[in-house]
């Protein structure tokens, strides 16, 4: 849950249109939802502003999309990082709106533009650097900033 969807049930109490029970019951599971092999973050939005990201590594295809669902059900823009083919793949197949970033090894899931935030400048210092130097150009892009690469 971000801070807008906090905000829209909390209007929404505040003008009669949902009971404080159900408010409640919304809220209950934040902060943690404990998948048996993860427990996800759900209120690190709240906390940080933008949802917690899936380092994919070490994860099976599913246990990923397992993840991301849940997120996604709450948050845009939420990121799989260090992605193999296979978790794209599985991604895609899930029927969430995806946006692959290749050279970044990221995967945007409900990829939504958001205002700029700032200037961020992303420095490689050859190509090896690539990847985790478009990895963290495509997180800050999703975070709303301008990214520019040098």
């Amino acid at each position: 849950m971000d801070r807008e969807k906090v905000r829209e049930l909390l209007e929404a109490v505040a003008a009669g249109a949902l009971a404080p029970e159900q408010a409640l019951a919304r809220l209950r599971a934040l902060p943690v939802e404990d998948l048996r092999f993860a427990r996800v973050d759900l209120h690190r939005s709240l906390r940080h502003g933008v949802p917690e990201a899936v380092f994919c590594q070490g994860k099976t295809p599913e246990q990923v999309v397992a993840i991301v669902r849940r997120l996604a059900e709450a948050h845009d823009n939420v990121l799989a990082t260090r992605a193999e083919p296979a978790v794209v793949a599985a991604l895609l197949a899930s029927g969430l709106p995806c946006q692959v970033h290749e050279a970044a090894r990221l995967v945007v899931v409900k990829p939504v533009a958001r205002d700029g935030v700032g200037l961020i400048v992303v420095v490689s210092a050859g190509t090896s650097d690539l990847p985790v130097a478009e990895e963290a150009a495509v997180t800050a892009e999703a975070m709303g900033n301008h990214v520019e690469r040098v």
